[in-house]
């Protein structure tokens, strides 16, 4: 029997990895191609197997993921009513069981062990949902999704382990898509900038309301040049947060030193003596000029940061004007910049006011770019 299938089902046929992630934009096939290799390679090839199929919740799963199944039989001239149980949404192909469960059936998905499992949308799924379901998986598990979230825990703790297997895939992957389709898809690069990015493309999402974009990196450059240290100031329910800058080129590189509550003054003054910091220019929160007096005349090189009107905005202008980067083990930094975002209005319009929240090591950043970056004879100073 002829089937036929796209780049999907290759990745399959040659993926040896216990996970299978296929992100894709609309129409590439991801779901239709997984579906035709759990019939007619694994379950032809397999025996006395269980097959999960899941969905975040059941009427969406029998709306797609359950019919797009049914149909493929149906086609090809394999369905039995015989074999399908359709109070406990199953079926029976040869000896090995398929059932379609769905994130609302806990007892379902936390209950036997199978031996293959396929998400479909797995980002509509939460860490310990994914958990549970890796558990009781003997396998393999595929899950495929369209990429509309800016940041998932599928980015950075699925994608990066060494037993999943990735894949991205667009409308151009698969070669049986009509023509009228392909165009109204390509409507979107016109209408929708970010839609044409994720259902076009196949591409992840970026929050038009995030205000910072970023990159992780391993280290900073060697040739980078030390700018200074920013400091904002917090106690009980603000962190203190500490920040080193250096510059190359037109990027910024960014490391965090310290993220914490319940700093006195002289928890701080013993955080730099423990960093060695020596003469290192630190700007910090003019707000808390007791706290600055102290660290300065304790022998630091404390400077207060730069306040007044739209001195924020101002800030995140400049910042914006350099791409930044920030260590990988800056988790908190990562953090913030993963929510630090613009308010919105009442109708749901983006604002050019930054949300008062995940902003301690955005001012912290602030202070100190905005008081040297933004000198006219920056490139004369002698930092350090």
């Amino acid at each position: 029997m002829q089937i036929k299938t796209n780049i999907v089902y290759k990745h399959l046929l040659q993926s040896d990895k216990k996970i299978i992630i296929e992100q894709g934009g609309t129409r590439s096939g991801k779901t239709y191609n997984i579906l035709l290799w759990i019939i007619f390679n694994y379950c032809a090839n397999n025996s006395n197997k269980i097959i999960t199929i899941c969905r975040k919740s059941y009427p969406a799963l029998r709306a797609t993921v359950m019919r797009d199944f049914l149909d493929i039989l149906q086609a090809v001239d394999m369905y039995s009513e015989a074999n399908h149980n359709k109070t406990n949404s199953e079926y029976r192909l040869d000896s090995n069981l398929i059932e379609f469960v769905s994130l609302d059936q806990p007892q379902k998905l936390r209950g036997r062990k199978r031996h293959l499992c396929f998400f479909n949308e797995i980002n509509e799924i939460s860490k310990e949902e994914w958990n549970q379901i890796l558990f009781r998986t003997e396998e393999k598990v595929i899950g495929d999704f369209n990429p509309s979230d800016s940041f998932h825990f599928i980015y950075d703790d699925i994608i990066p382990r060494d037993d999943c297997d990735f894949f991205q895939t667009s409308y151009l992957d698969n070669p049986f898509l009509e023509e009228s389709i392909k165009t109204e898809i390509e409507r979107l690069k016109e209408t929708d900038e970010e839609y044409w990015r994720i259902y076009g493309l196949g591409e992840r999402a970026l929050s038009k309301s995030l205000i910072f974009n970023y990159i992780e990196v391993d280290k900073i450059p060697l040739e980078a040049q030390f700018i200074g240290r920013g400091v904002d100031y917090g106690y009980v329910n603000d962190v203190t947060a500490h920040v080193s800058v250096y510059k190359k080129d037109h990027s910024l590189y960014i490391k965090e030193h310290l993220y914490k509550t319940l700093m006195t003054a002289e928890d701080i003054h013993n955080h730099f003596k423990q960093l060695k910091i020596g003469k290192d220019i630190i700007y910090a929160d003019s707000a808390e000029p007791r706290l600055n007096d102290f660290l300065r005349r304790s022998g630091w090189n404390i400077r207060p940061s730069i306040k007044g009107h739209n001195s924020i905005n101002a800030g995140i202008d400049l910042l914006k004007r350099y791409k930044l980067h920030i260590t990988k083990d800056s988790n908190n930094a990562i953090q913030e910049f993963r929510n630090y975002k613009w308010k919105e209005d009442k109708s749901g319009k983006l604002t050019n006011i930054p949300v008062d929240a995940h902003n301690h090591i955005c001012d912290a950043l602030r202070y100190i770019t905005s008081a040297i970056l933004s000198r006219p004879n920056f490139g004369k100073y002698t930092i350090q």
